[in-house]
């Protein structure tokens, strides 16, 4: 080889090499990792006799009141409270401004867990309500009533506007009591809450305390009791534990929460859908069984088609792992079950996904990352129109406290990071655009931090990204 091939040779190594270089520059760039930095302090735990923990005056007085949605389309009510002197009845009276009083009747029930024996736990579902409608409820018949209201939903429509909250990982430190007086206090209002798993955090405790999680029930029913929230299990709410001769996982959860999941073909209560206005939400649990032939894996199979977005066009999905996630805390621990469904997350066109268990708050550009077959190689996430944004929002509050080490540099599927506690809001417009924003608990109640509009994926499919918003 002479001198000048030698050059020409060496010249064109070069520019491949600027090439590569270049283009892992691409690949790499990431979006913004915001410049906030929240002081780093430690989170507490509130004490038991904090105000937000105070038990209702009256002998046998309901107390941790809470609702949720009772089936799939938003005409019941499912009412849980706990009574502690006695059973009491396990009934609730009911009417709207235009109705008589009506009764329903339920059941209550008791659970051991260690040494801890629970009081009794209340469930009552109320059907055949009418929609968009104020109802007034009460509970504690026979001995102290206390009185709620909810409002139910507009009619199940591709056009309903409707706001739903998000928090996750809530815990009832002193960061939880910020957040949730942010979402009481947010100008948008959410119209029901979508919790993303990790309730109570009574697992922190030795032996469990499971008085946690009856501070934790008095804690939230202020928000609780007067709007639905739809349950996500996360990993605190295992509490599986053979140390301590716990071995059935679930058990304080399953005894105090109620999800509607038989009205959807679910066998089991931590995998199910609602729909809710123009939403269709489905449900998934990343500790119960996911491969394939699982219960889970054949309710997600059949459930997938069966969502008709001439009815509800706003696909949302939500579950506490994250799939899409950078920071070092979790990683990758959603990675099995994304590998399972997230080609039918694309075939399907859904929305948005919604998870928490990360302690901070990340949202991604639409990005799919399903060509990988073993040998082709391609592994690395992509832009997709057909794609989920990817949302985590586990920043509620609880003591483990936030997750402040991102991955570096910032992965290009990133659109925007922060490590700071908060909750967020979306709302739904009309059968195209929704709006989004999720809001720091250091700013105030109306101030948005991050923010999108959503377009939606089959109605709507343009190209909603943050550089094409910008």
């Amino acid at each position: 080889m002479g001198l000048a091939s030698s050059s020409v040779s060496s010249m064109l190594a070069v520019f491949l090499v600027l090439g590569l270089v270049l283009n892992l520059g691409v690949i790499c760039n990431g979006g913004k990792t915001s410049t906030f930095v929240r002081k780093v302090e430690k989170s507490v735990d509130m004490p038991f006799d904090s105000d937000v923990f105070k038990a209702p005056h009256g002998y046998n007085a309901p107390q941790q009141v809470h609702i949720t949605q009772g089936d799939q389309l938003g005409k019941a009510v499912i009412v849980s409270w706990v009574t502690v002197d006695e059973p009491g009845f396990s009934k609730v009276i009911y009417w709207s401004a235009k109705s008589k009083k009506k009764i329903a009747g339920g059941k209550f029930n008791t659970y051991k867990y260690s040494d801890y024996s629970s009081p009794y736990i209340h469930h009552v579902t109320i059907r055949n309500l009418k929609y968009n409608t104020k109802y007034y409820y009460e509970v504690g018949i026979g001995h102290t009533t206390r009185r709620f209201w909810f409002v139910t939903p507009p009619p199940v429509g591709p056009d309903v506007p409707y706001t739903f909250g998000l928090i996750g990982d809530l815990g009832q430190t002193f960061d939880s009591n910020k957040t949730v007086t942010h979402y009481e206090l947010n100008p948008q209002k959410g119209q029901a809450l979508l919790f993303l798993g990790d309730l109570s955090y009574a697992d922190h405790y030795p032996k469990h305390d499971n008085n946690r999680w009856d501070s934790w029930g008095r804690f939230v029913e202020r928000i609780a009791a007067y709007q639905p929230w739809i349950w996500t299990a996360g990993n605190h709410e295992l509490d599986f534990e053979p140390k301590i001769g716990e071995t059935k996982p679930w058990k304080p959860f399953t005894n105090r929460y109620r999800t509607p999941f038989k009205a959807s073909g679910s066998t089991a209560p931590f995998w199910y859908s609602i729909k809710r206005a123009s939403a269709h939400i489905i449900v998934l649990s990343s500790y119960s069984a996911y491969g394939k032939y699982t219960p889970q894996y054949s309710w997600l199979e059949e459930e997938l088609p069966k969502v008709n977005r001439t009815e509800t066009p706003w696909l949302i999905v939500l579950l506490h792992s994250p799939w899409y996630n950078s920071y070092n805390y979790h990683y990758m621990e959603g990675e099995t079950m994304r590998v399972m469904y997230e080609a039918w997350f694309v075939k399907y066109k859904v929305d948005v996904v919604f998870a928490g268990h990360v302690h901070a708050y990340e949202r991604t550009e639409r990005i799919s990352n399903i060509a990988y077959n073993i040998v082709n190689g391609i592994c690395v996430p992509v832009k997709d129109q057909s794609a989920p944004v990817y949302i985590t929002i586990g920043d509620g509050g609880n003591i483990e406290g936030l997750a402040t080490n991102m991955t570096e540099p910032q992965p290009a599927y990133s659109a925007f990071r922060e490590a700071s506690f908060g909750h967020a809001t979306f709302g739904i417009k009309n059968r195209t655009h929704a709006y989004y924003s999720w809001h720091r608990n250091q700013d105030g109640y109306a101030v948005e931090a991050d923010s999108m509009w959503f377009f939606n994926r089959y109605y709507h499919p343009v190209d909603d990204s943050t550089s094409a918003q910008s």
